[in-house]
């Protein structure tokens, strides 16, 4: 009798012990749960607030080039380029101005890819490889505003090379310039991302 008695309370206090270890891991599960959502909410919050309170200067972007709908205007003081970014990518297009070729609209998270051909023309991309990391770009349209952007990578890859335009920025606003090397056979590519005033 005395056997039975003490292995029944023997069994009462390991079933007592797991119950008790059971809530406690599912309480910390809970709780681990909890602070990454208050985390993840406390960082959205801060992207938000510095979204809203972050004012971009307004200037007025024609809509129409040649015919053309316009995305946004590109400015590089370096290379003395201001040109008119078109909306959709066409070979006919491309021959008139430089182009959206992928991504996100123009000064919004993501990465805003603009095409260009290597002409000597005063709105095309000849002088891209005169670029260097440092330098500051700008991109306006009518509905964000004047977006400063600075370079932060220059390279080149082959034509069949299209990792540049992925859209994983991490919550960033981003934008790529694409052209060809002289003789065509690469492509030039430069990183840009937003300058955030502090």
């Amino acid at each position: 009798m005395k056997k039975k008695t003490i292995n029944t309370i023997l069994i009462l206090i390991i079933i007592s012990f797991s119950v008790w270890l059971g809530f406690e891991l599912y309480n910390d599960q809970n709780v681990q749960k909890q602070n990454k959502e208050e985390a993840y909410l406390a960082q959205k919050t801060i992207a938000n607030n510095i979204e809203q309170t972050h004012s971009y200067p307004k200037e007025k972007v024609e809509t129409e080039y040649k015919g053309y709908t316009v995305a946004a205007k590109l400015e590089i003081p370096e290379i003395e380029l201001e040109t008119c970014v078109l909306q959709n990518y066409s070979e006919n297009a491309l021959n008139v101005s430089v182009t959206k070729f992928w991504g996100c609209n123009p000064n919004e998270t993501g990465n805003f890819c603009i095409v260009g051909h290597n002409f000597k023309n005063k709105n095309m991309f000849r002088n891209l490889k005169n670029l260097k990391k440092g330098d500051l770009l700008y991109l306006i349209d009518n509905k964000v505003g004047k977006v400063t952007y600075e370079i932060y990578d220059i390279y080149k890859v082959v034509p069949e090379d299209v990792s540049c335009l992925s859209q994983k920025t991490n919550g960033k606003k981003e934008v790529t310039l694409i052209t060809c090397t002289s003789d065509s056979k690469m492509r030039i590519i430069v990183k840009a991302v937003e300058k955030l005033e502090l």
